[in-house]
């Protein structure tokens, strides 16, 4: 599931949810990290298959936040994001999750 490039869109979807105080759907997502809602789908979507972020299958739309097991789940993915945040002058918060 991985790829070897992280772009700056799925770090501000990661970051977003990160600083998230719970749920958020991916519109809410889209519009804080200031990305599309198609990217903010595919980004969050993949969080979640790598067990970095948890889904709730709830109508009308699904939501999302951080697992509180991120860095247990996947360490070396986040560590990859983090490391990609310095690469490309973004900052990740001291939240939640990595």
């Amino acid at each position: 599931m991985e790829r070897s490039e992280i772009s700056r869109h799925e770090i501000a979807v990661f970051e977003t949810l990160r600083k998230a105080d719970g749920w958020i759907t991916n519109r809410e997502i889209a519009e804080q990290a200031g990305v599309a809602p198609r990217t903010a789908r595919a980004h969050s979507l993949k969080l979640v298959q790598l067990g970095i972020a948890d889904q709730a299958e709830v109508f009308p739309a699904h939501r999302y936040r951080i697992s509180e097991f991120a860095a247990q789940r996947n360490r070396g993915y986040t560590d990859r994001l983090a490391r990609a945040a310095e690469a490309l002058g973004m900052s990740l918060s001291d939240r939640r999750g990595a």
